[in-house]
């Protein structure tokens, strides 16, 4: 995944309420529509499809991100293609349904239900009579005992990367025969449906041994419509065949190959046929789009334009290379110039071949597109500099148009363009209710005064600072310019100026902005390029390119020292979309005053250096959306604690923002049965953080999947977990189901 959506489950804010007021009480409620569920704002586009029209036998070749370096899901290295082996190859009592709820998964489970509350809170799970391990051994309290000793946080041997939940068990049993589990908990837990999914058998969960070492590699045994056939690290690729022992429906293909391919080349991937399923960035989109609609017909191709040879007809007597030749020599070059543009123009030629040849095999191919289970924040460093005071976090929050940042990257692709308005839930979630009002929406003049009653004003120490700046710069420039040997070298000139601008200073000449919508998607190629030349116009400029000076606001001052916010971005070339959004809230700050220093760092040290360890003030990357926020989300905005060595203890909370009172209804929340007081409690943390103004969310992750047109069952799956079994080829002669968008 690139870093818009990198996955931090396992990768953790401490500042208390400045303004104690700010909060009015009607905005807390957050539960006046609560009986009112959301729809998710995009449904699944998977080309859906009867068992009945799915092909017998077939491969599917999968792109994903990277051969996993652990099978283990409870491991800290574990990544999302960890979790579609195990998705497809071990049980997991609850699934995800279309609107990101958990239901039970028949073909383990027939019921889970809670049958005491007092004096301990016991459910009890009746697995399906039929569910079996792959050796023959039945799926039992056995396994459920071992998982949870392996994952309640007792025994430090067992290398676990979370125990959410497995913590409060006190004990598992045999129920009244073997079919029945009874879980009793020494502590309420209502987000007890999250457990036991995926499970492990014994043979993994049993020993520190097996759970740190042996199920890296290999899981020998399993429970699912397929089976784990090979782990081939050298060819980059896991393989997934059929399981002869699974009681559910059989499954429809005989292998599901996950080969590793990296974003930037999965569309030659496609028209080369190595893969029939990847998930795509919004470039390979362009591309893929162009070719639905044009094919590969003649002048469609980007490299036919203005000034270009035109092409001879077919009637003509001349080669094409000759009728280069004389076009050169006709429009005043000399031969030599004429042979040097031949042979451009062959290249060309060749490129242009090459590029109508893959548009005719991406003519097999469409996009199918929803919005992933994520959304990408806006996050404020809390913990230090003018970001540690809220006022001056909340004017970072009133000066941002959320609704126009969604629509840039958005509306391009055919998707809804509407603002997250939760940080705890998504759209068609039970526990999602738009609490951004707790904060406020975009307000020029609001975001002016909260800056102006934290002490930064216009004008000052930072005028004269600018003014020495420049004089001392252009003395510089004067004293290299009076010899030869004052010249920089390149290498020079690159450990000068590293590639970051300072958006807000006015003295430094033009700049053409930020890119426009369309470069998101439908000018797929010319964004590529712009990339490949340095990044995406105003997010982050190439060397020597000069930041806006039209229109910038006075910037603020206070103390003699300017109000300026290091933006750190990612530089990877999976990461356009992310500078493109980070241009444009660098222009929405500008306009009140508040400068931002934009550095790109390489993609490797982007979490590790800058944002687990709080070197940025703004960053932009994604969080997961979780059917249990209670648990999965409580350590991304849980109150900063100091440890023992006198570091600070962040968990999950990057912004290092955090208040005694959101921990406080995280803690209740969990420990609630009751449904519905447990989403109203979740509603109200999500309002105080939003009113602590420590991350920002924006807009949902758009999911695009490119699939060959007969692979049914499969694509954006949006919230739903894939239904392994179902996935397949269309039965020749069969009409695919029509589609809910086109491309």
């Amino acid at each position: 995944m690139s870093n818009d959506g990198v996955g931090l489950r396992a990768v953790t804010r401490s500042v208390a309420f400045l303004i104690a007021g700010a909060l009015a009480v009607t905005a807390l409620s957050g539960c006046s529509s609560e009986e009112k569920r959301s729809k998710p704002l995009a449904a699944q586009d998977i080309a859906p499809a009867a068992r009945d029209r799915v092909a017998d036998g077939g491969t599917l070749h999968w792109a994903v991100d990277a051969v996993p370096e652990t099978l283990n899901t409870f491991q800290s290295d574990a990544d999302a293609t960890s979790t579609t082996v195990a998705q497809a190859v071990l049980p997991s009592m609850y699934r995800l349904d279309a609107n990101g709820r958990p239901q039970v998964h028949p073909d383990y489970l027939e019921s889970a239900k809670v049958v005491e509350t007092g004096p301990k809170q016991v459910v009890l799970y009746k697995l399906n009579q039929q569910a079996v391990w792959s050796d023959g051994r039945e799926i039992g309290a056995a396994d459920f005992a071992a998982q949870w000793r392996a994952l309640s946080g007792k025994d430090s041997a067992y290398w676990t990367a979370r125990n959410a939940g497995y913590d409060r068990i006190e004990k598992i049993q045999r129920g009244a025969n073997d079919l029945e589990v009874r879980v009793t908990f020494a502590r309420p837990y209502a987000d007890w449906r999250s457990l036991f999914s995926p499970l492990y058998p014994k043979d993994v969960m049993g020993t520190p041994d097996a759970f740190n070492d042996s199920a890296r590699k290999k899981l020998k045994v399993t429970a699912g419509p397929f089976t784990l056939k090979k782990v081939d690290r050298k060819g980059d690729e896991v393989i997934l065949t059929r399981s002869a022992r699974w009681w559910g429906h059989p499954a429809k293909l005989d292998e599901i190959v996950l080969r590793a391919v990296p974003r930037e080349k999965r569309a030659a991937a496609l028209a080369a046929g190595e893969i029939e399923l990847a998930e795509i960035d919004p470039e390979a989109l362009g591309r893929i789009g162009l070719a639905a609609r044009a094919g590969a017909k003649p002048g469609s191709s980007p490299l036919a334009g203005p000034g270009r040879l035109p092409a001879h007809g077919s009637g003509s007597n001349l080669s094409a290379a000759d009728a280069l030749r004389s076009w050169a020599v006709v429009h005043g070059d000399d031969e030599e110039a004429a042979d040097e543009e031949l042979s451009a123009r062959q290249k060309e030629r060749r490129a242009l071949t090459a590029y109508k040849r893959e548009q005719a095999a991406l003519k097999g191919f469409e996009v199918r597109r929803s919005l992933e289970p994520a959304y990408t924040q806006l996050a404020l460093n809390g913990a230090s500099g003018p970001l540690a005071d809220e006022r001056v976090r909340r004017a970072v929050a009133r000066a941002i148009d959320r609704k126009v940042l969604a629509g840039v990257v958005l509306s391009p692709l055919g998707l809804p363009a509407v603002p997250v308005g939760s940080h705890l839930a998504l759209s068609g979630q039970d526990a999602y209710a738009d609490n951004s009002g707790a904060l406020g929406g975009q307000d020029t003049e609001e975001a002016q005064a909260l800056l102006a009653d934290a002490g930064w004003v216009a004008g000052g120490k930072i005028e004269k600072e600018k003014k020495e700046k420049k004089e001392k710069k252009e003395k510089k420039k004067g004293e290299k310019a009076a010899g030869a040997e004052g010249k920089k070298t390149g290498r020079d000139s690159e450990k000068e100026d590293d590639g970051t601008y300072v958006v807000g200073e006015d003295d430094k000449g033009d700049h053409k902005g930020v890119d426009g919508p369309q470069h998101l998607a439908q000018d797929g190629k010319r964004y590529a390029n712009k990339l490949r030349q340095g990044g995406a116009p105003g997010a982050y400029a190439p060397k020597g390119t000069a930041a806006p000076a039209a229109g910038a606001t006075k910037v603020l001052a206070k103390k003699g020292k300017a109000l300026a916010l290091r933006f750190v971005l990612p530089s990877g070339p999976g990461s356009g979309t992310l500078r493109t959004v980070a241009g444009r809230i660098s222009s929405m700050l500008e306009k009140v005053g508040i400068r931002t220093e934009i550095s790109k760092v390489s993609d490797e040290s982007y979490f590790k250096d800058h944002i687990a360890s709080g070197q940025y003030d703004l960053a932009l990357y994604s969080w997961p959306a979780s059917a249990f926020p209670a648990t999965d989300a409580r350590p991304i905005f849980a109150k900063p604690v100091p440890a023992a060595d006198g570091s600070l203890n962040v968990e999950q909370n990057y912004t290092r923002v955090g208040t005694d009172q959101v921990d406080q209804l995280f803690d209740q929340a969990v420990a609630t049965l009751d449904e519905g007081k447990s989403r109203s409690l979740i509603r109200k943390a999500d309002s105080r953080i939003w009113a602590a103004a420590g991350s920002i969310p924006l807009y949902q992750r758009p999911q695009l999947t490119a699939a060959k047109k007969n692979v049914v069952n499969a694509g954006a799956f949006g919230f739903q977990t894939p239904v392994y079994e179902d996935m397949g080829f269309l039965e020749k002669g069969v009409k695919a189901s029509v589609r809910p968008s086109g491309d």
